[in-house]
């Protein structure tokens, strides 16, 4: 449990950090973060 909230700390800040200009380029890095959870999850 602790690995995933982690992750979900460390992937909003990560966008936060390195935040895109337009709402679609947000989308996808929350799209990435999803997915690098969903791996170290699995």
């Amino acid at each position: 449990m602790r690995k995933i909230l982690f992750l979900m700390v460390a992937a909003a800040t990560s966008v936060a950090l390195f935040g895109c200009n337009t709402v679609q380029g947000v989308g996808k890095d929350i799209e990435k973060g999803g997915e690098a959870i969903q791996k170290a999850v699995k």
